[in-house]
Formats: structure tokens, sequence, C-alpha cells
């Protein structure tokens, strides 16, 4: 049964990703297309009658949040797809014992962070066409409704968030945790002293640093009181989301360094794929991963201030 329900899990986060793709294809496309007052920096488009919105900076925030998320999220998938694929069919043990201790450490990752990110996306990409994006005529609330129930089944988000902090971390001691931390690490290693990689391998070392002793924090309140790790959970998943994503993120970011400096040694033109990819890993490092500052804090605020409300929820 559980094979059966894992293999939905996975699943079910890459009907979000599906979905968080298409909202921005679609965003996107309309962006580029849909004409509203003039850039705050000054004309862009001096021959029509106003800009296009895509040059309003929050308009890309929303476009490039979408992006981030499909792309860390298609990354996460395929990493899982390699080790689903090393679990069941390479010739060392070892290395299929650890590659299944990881898919099981990453599935609710891939079902909650990846429906959890396709809510924020779909809404930030419908947001984009404004009041009529609400409309069925364009689609867009079709896919914010299409997603949103990929946040409630197979296991809602907050069973999924119960199941990685509860059984998945806390049940083995930290030891698939520390297996992806492993790998975390030899990455930070590897290109800790390149400085074009500073800006992602320096927000995945502090987080990479602060991981095992917020973890170990949260484990510590969850045994004196079981209601501190269903407090913490939810936020606990995110951040261990990004961890994710930021590992993903980084290595993209390595290979789209490489190719470029290619490209430059041999005198042509870099691929606009990896100039892209760069783009977006700068995006997501600086405006999506510091979130998970705010999520450590408020997960280590403790379980009184939702249980002790008697008189709030009367």
């Amino acid at each position: 049964m559980f094979v059966m329900m894992n293999a939905a899990r996975l699943g079910v986060g890459n009907q979000s990703l599906g979905l968080t793709e298409v909202a921005y294809q679609n965003a996107l496309a309309y962006a580029k297309d849909r004409l509203q007052m003039r850039s705050l920096s000054g004309v862009k488009a001096k021959d029509k009658p106003a800009d296009p919105i895509i040059v309003h900076p929050d308009v890309r925030k929303m476009l490039l949040t979408a992006k981030a998320y499909a792309e860390g999220g298609r990354a996460l998938a395929i990493f899982c797809t390699l080790l689903l694929d090393k679990e069941l069919h390479h010739p060392d043990p070892k290395v299929r014992s650890d590659s299944g201790e990881l898919v099981a450490l990453l599935t609710p990752i891939v079902k909650a962070f990846l429906s959890d990110n396709g809510h924020i996306a779909t809404n930030a990409c419908m947001q984009v066409f404004g009041g009529h994006g609400f409309i069925k005529e364009w689609g867009m609330e079709q896919f914010v409704r299409d997603n949103r129930i990929n946040m409630i089944y197979e296991g809602t988000n907050t069973i999924q968030s119960l199941d990685l902090l509860g059984r998945k971390v806390l049940g083995d001691n930290g030891a698939a945790l520390k297996k992806f931390g492993n790998l975390v690490a030899a990455l930070i290693l590897e290109e800790g002293v390149n400085e074009k990689m500073a800006e992602f391998i320096n927000p995945l070392a502090w987080l990479a640093g602060q991981m095992t002793k917020f973890t170990t924090e949260i484990g510590f309140k969850g045994f004196q009181n079981p209601d501190e790790v269903g407090a913490a959970a939810v936020d606990y998943l995110r951040v261990a989301g990004h961890m994710a994503f930021g590992y993903c993120w980084a290595r993209m970011a390595q290979v789209a360094l490489r190719e470029i400096a290619a490209a430059e040694k041999d005198v042509r033109q870099a691929d606009a794929f990896y100039l892209a990819k760069l783009q977006t890993a700068r995006f997501y490092f600086a405006r999506l991963f510091p979130e998970t500052a705010m999520l450590m804090r408020t997960a280590r605020s403790g379980a009184a201030s939702l249980m002790d409300t008697a008189a709030a929820l009367a």
C-alpha cells in the first residue's frame, strides 16, 4: 500500500509542477503583450501608447517566482527519478539502500513543497492577468483550482510535514537527512572557493550549517511535548524543501557558469538557455531562499502560541 501511496505522492508533486509551468508560460506570454502605464524608469516601448507590463518589477517578480519554482521542482523531480532508478537497478546494494533512503526522505518534500509552490505560482500567474484572470475565459483560474486539491489529497501537506519530521528525520535519528547533507557538503567543498559561485554556495552553506542544530532543537522539544513537532512540522518541511531546491539550483548554476565560460573561451556567444538559468538562480537565492530564516524562527516559537489558546478559540 505504501509503495502505491508514495508513487502517488510523487505524482501529485509532478502534477503541481506541470500546473506551475503551464501557468507561467501563459502569464509570460500575456505579460509581453498586455500594455499598461509606463515603466517607472522611463518609456520602454516608444512606438506604443503604453509599455508591456513585463517591464514592471513586481510583474517580473511574479513571473520569476513561478519560473524558479517550476525549474527547481523539475530538477528535484528528475533527481528523485535517478534515485529511484538506482534503488531498483544499481548493482551495488549499498547504493540501492542509500538511494532508497533518500527517496523516502524527499517524497514528502516533493508532494508538499511542490504543491505549496504550485499554489503560490499559479496564484501569482493569475494575478499577472489582473481582474479578468479570475474569469473562465483565460483558463488561469482553472490552474489555481486544479493545483489547490494537490495540497489536500494523497495525505494533506500537514500530514506530509509530520511524516518528514516525525518519521523520516527524527524517526531514524537524522540518518537520511545526514546523507542528503553529505551531498550538499560535497558541493560546498567543491565550489566553496569559487567567487563566481559565492552567491549560490554561501546561502546554501549557511542553511546547511543551521539544519542540524535546528533539527536537534525541534527534536528535543518534541520528546518533551509531542505537540512541539506538530507545531513546527509545516515550517520545517518548507525549510527542508528550500535546502533541496538550493542544492538543485546551485548545481544548475554550476553547470551554467561552466558552459558560459566555455563559450567565452571559444569566442562564441553563450547559449541563452544557460544565461537564463543563471539569472533565475540569482533570483531564487535573492528573493525566495531567504524565506528559510523566517520559517526557522516561526518553527522555533513553540507550541504554546497555538495550544494555549482556549479563550481565543472558545
